[in-house]
């Protein structure tokens, strides 16, 4: 039976410490890697990071870089010193800015002897309706400027990966359909065929009351 634990990736976007603490200590060592993004980082800063390395887990730090280049270099080498696993840009930024980008990080991460983080680039928001060969060439630009893998929906992941053999991060993921900001959402099952690497989940673990069963009931029905 194939494990997926070590591909769920756990949004901690939440405004509680106490909460983001509760969660990750329910969840570890089981889930190996928590979403950070920018709810929890302006509440709580570098904290937030070292609460989930603290556990022996991984950090994805959801940013979305999209500035000009000097900027998103100085911040993903900020990054690097904090130790993250992976970090996001948003692949509108355009390919030019993005080698610079990932040129710049790798030769930094060597000269400071840190490991350097996998950068995965954005394509189109879950919450908004996009064509998928918007999508595709938008993740094709994100290959040739040096991204390691793409974020994007479940429904768009199989022919990138075909396409481009780019990592996919695929969030939206939800037991059922329902009536809130996401757009193109699918099932973890969904995620599974089509061959997603690492799937987001956010409030269907996190608003739960008992995360750690959310989580293993969401694997669970995947199998």
């Amino acid at each position: 039976m194939v494990d997926l634990w070590p591909s769920l990736v756990v949004a901690l976007d939440l405004d509680s410490e106490e909460k983001i603490k509760n969660i990750i200590e329910q969840l570890t060592p089981k889930a190996k890697k928590f979403k950070i993004g920018p709810v929890a980082y302006t509440r709580f800063g570098p904290e937030a990071i070292n609460w989930v390395c603290k556990k022996g887990a991984d950090v994805f730090l959801d940013f979305k870089l999209y500035d000009i280049p000097n900027t998103m270099i100085e911040t993903a080498k900020a990054f690097i010193d904090l130790g993250v696993w992976a970090f996001t840009v948003h692949l509108k930024a355009g390919r030019e800015s993005i080698s610079m980008l990932t040129d710049k990080i790798s030769d930094y991460a060597k000269e400071s002897d840190k490991r350097a983080p996998l950068v995965f680039g954005v394509t189109e928001l879950t919450s908004k309706k996009a064509a998928p060969e918007q999508i595709l060439n938008l993740a094709k630009e994100g290959k040739e400027a040096g991204v390691q893998g793409v974020v994007c929906s479940v429904w768009e992941a199989r022919e990138i990966k075909r396409e481009t053999g780019l990592l996919t991060v695929t969030p939206g993921i939800r037991q059922k359909p329902s009536a809130d900001d996401q757009k193109r959402t699918a099932s973890l099952a969904d995620a599974v065929k089509a061959g997603s690497d690492y799937f987001v989940v956010g409030r269907p673990i996190v608003k739960s009351d008992n995360p750690y069963r959310a989580a293993e009931s969401l694997i669970e029905r995947a199998l």
